[in-house]
């Protein structure tokens, strides 16, 4: 065998012993369970409509794991968007502010009644103010989109890891 089949070899088996797999991002829920309903997330602030976004981030992970379901799924997830705000973040360098905004949701998951997971994720989002209000919003609303979708995949993964 020469050198350059027997380096192909070996770097074939590396790469089988090395431990990856590949696996849906989240890993399995518990007791098994293949199919979640996840209804609106009820929104417990004063922000409008915040909940749509991370319903849909929620379901997007969902759909990624395989394992979003209809009506009849055996397990429903139901979320709250508990908290949701913001501050200026204070900068000598920058001309125009930076802003934080952060937020928190509670997910519950359940199976025929029983409650079989229950987390809380929180965290926050930076973005740069524009040259006027409709930029400002603009920014803001895609980092309320980020951060929707940072929290409920770390909400998923704390899910599936109880």
């Amino acid at each position: 065998m020469g050198a350059r089949p027997r380096r192909l070899l070996l770097l074939g088996l590396c790469a089988c012993a090395c431990g990856y797999r590949f696996t849906a991002p989240g890993g399995a829920l518990p007791e098994g369970i293949r199919a979640v309903r996840a209804p609106v997330f009820d929104n417990l602030t004063g922000e409008p409509t915040a909940e749509l976004f991370f319903t849909e981030a929620f379901r997007a992970q969902l759909t990624r794991a395989g394992t979003l379901g209809g009506d009849e799924s055996e397990a429903v997830v139901e979320g709250a968007l508990v908290a949701v705000g913001g501050a200026p973040v204070l900068s000598g360098l920058a001309r125009l502010p930076t802003y934080r905004l952060s937020a928190s949701v509670r997910l519950r998951l359940q199976k025929a009644g029983r409650v079989l997971a229950e987390t809380m994720v929180s965290g926050n989002e930076d973005y740069p103010s524009g040259a006027d209000v409709l930029l400002t919003e603009a920014n803001r609303s895609a980092a309320l989109r980020r951060l929707a979708e940072q929290l409920m995949r770390e909400g998923y993964e704390r899910l599936a890891s109880r």
